[in-house]
C-alpha cells in the first residue's frame, strides 16, 4: 500500500509546520474553526511560520495563538492591551507579518481605545475579532456588540444597543474592513488570505457561535440564527501572485478584482446588488441595512490602499530597527550636536 505524498506549499513546506497545540476550548466552539483558517490562509499564502508574530489579549479568543502557527513569535498581552504591545513590536521589526486576534470583550470594551489608535495610526497589521457577543471566560455575560433583542441561553433578554466594530473601522478610515462568518470557511478563508497581503490595518470581525451559552436559536449570534440570516455582499476569491489570473475561472456575473499589495488578487463576484467596496458611506448603508433587518451582512464592505502605515507615516529605516547596529544607532558627538542645533534655529 502507497503512502500518500505530503502536499507542500509553495515555499516547500507542510502544513503540519503551521499548526499549533491541541484546543482546550469547548467542542464545537467557532473560534476553533477560526484557528484553522487562520492554519490554512498561512499555509496556502507561503509565509514562513517564523516570519509570523502573533498577538493576543485576555478571553477565550485570546487562547487561540497557542491552537495555531506554533513556530512563529508570540506574545499574549494584558486585557486590552494587545493593540499597544504590537504597535511596539511592529516599530521595531517591521519585516514580521503581524496577526492580532481578540474578542468582543477584549476590542469592544477594556480594549476599545486601543483598538481606535491602532486604526487611526494604520498600524501594518491584520486583526481578527472573534465575536461571540458573550463573556465566555467569565460564565457569559452580555458584551458590548451583542444586538439589541438578542436572548443568551439563560437570563434575560439584552436590552442595549451594541457597538459595531466594522461601522467604527469605517468611520475611523481603516484600509480593510470586513465581516465574515466562522462557518463560512470558503469567505473567511479568501477574506483572510487577502488580509495577510493588505498593507496597512485589516480588521476582520467574524462572528463566532458561543456553544457554552449562545447556542440557541434567541441568541442573534447562534450558528443556525446567523447562518438563516446572514446575507453575503459578494463571493470571494482570492488569487495569489505566484497563480496567473488567467489560469483562474472568470466567475459568471458581475465581478470586480482589488489588486492587493504584494501583487495578489481579490476577486469580488456579485450577488445581487452591486456593493463597491471603495466607498465608505456604502459600506456603512450596508451595515445599517442589514441592522435594521436583523441580519449580518458579510464579505469585504471597505478597501482602500493609499494610505500611509504607521511605519511609513513615522519614516522609520528600510532595514528593521532590531537589525540596526549600535553605531547606526547611537549619533556621534557630531550629529548630536548638529541636531541639538537644528532645533535652536
Amino acid at each position: 500500500m502507497s503512502m500518500r505524498p505530503i502536499q507542500l506549499n509553495v515555499i516547500d513546506l507542510p502544513k503540519a509546520d503551521y499548526t499549533g497545540g491541541p484546543s482546550s476550548l469547548c467542542p464545537g466552539c467557532g473560534h476553533d474553526q477560526i484557528s484553522n483558517v487562520i492554519i490554512q490562509a498561512a499555509w496556502e499564502n507561503g509565509i514562513a511560520p517564523e516570519s509570523i508574530a502573533k498577538m493576543s489579549g485576555i478571553g477565550c479568543s485570546s487562547k487561540t495563538p497557542a491552537y495555531f502557527l506554533g513556530k512563529s513569535h508570540g506574545f499574549n498581552t494584558v486585557h486590552g492591551r494587545m493593540p499597544s504591545v504590537t504597535t511596539g513590536a511592529n516599530m521595531v521589526n517591521k519585516d514580521l507579518a503581524f496577526l492580532g486576534v481578540s474578542g468582543d470583550g477584549d476590542t469592544a470594551s477594556i480594549g476599545i481605545g486601543q483598538f481606535i489608535h491602532a486604526i487611526r495610526r494604520n498600524l501594518n497589521m491584520v486583526y481578527i475579532i472573534e465575536n461571540n457577543g458573550v463573556y465566555g471566560l467569565t460564565k457569559g455575560q452580555y458584551s458590548a456588540t451583542v444586538e439589541k433583542g438578542s436572548k443568551k441561553k439563560k437570563g434575560a433578554t439584552n436590552e442595549n444597543p451594541p457597538i459595531d466594530l466594522c461601522k467604527m473601522a469605517i468611520n475611523l478610515g481603516c484600509g480593510f474592513v470586513a465581516r465574515s462568518f466562522s462557518g463560512s470557511k470558503k469567505q473567511l478563508t479568501a477574506l483572510l488570505r487577502a488580509a495577510l497581503s493588505h498593507k496597512g490595518m485589516a480588521v476582520i470581525d467574524v462572528i463566532s457561535p458561543c456553544v457554552t451559552f449562545a447556542n440557541n436559536d434567541e441568541s442573534y449570534r447562534s450558528y443556525n440564527y446567523v447562518k438563516g440570516n446572514e446575507e453575503e455582499l459578494h463571493t470571494v476569491d482570492y488569487i495569489p501572485h505566484f497563480t496567473p489570473i488567467e489560469e483562474v475561472e472568470v466567475p459568471e456575473g458581475q465581478f470586480e478584482d482589488i489588486s492587493l499589495f504584494d501583487g495578489s488578487t481579490l476577486r469580488l463576484e456579485t450577488l445581487g446588488d452591486d456593493h463597491d467596496p471603495g466607498n465608505a458611506v456604502a459600506a456603512l448603508a450596508a451595515i445599517h441595512e442589514a441592522e435594521q433587518n436583523d441580519k449580518h451582512v458579510t464579505g469585504l464592505l471597505y478597501y482602500d490602499s493609499e494610505m500611509k502605515t504607521a511605519d511609513e507615516a513615522l519614516g522609520l529605516t528600510d532595514t528593521p530597527l532590531v537589525d540596526l547596529t549600535e553605531e547606526e544607532l547611537r549619533p556621534g558627538k557630531k550629529a548630536l550636536e548638529e541636531l541639538n542645533q537644528s532645533f535652536r534655529a
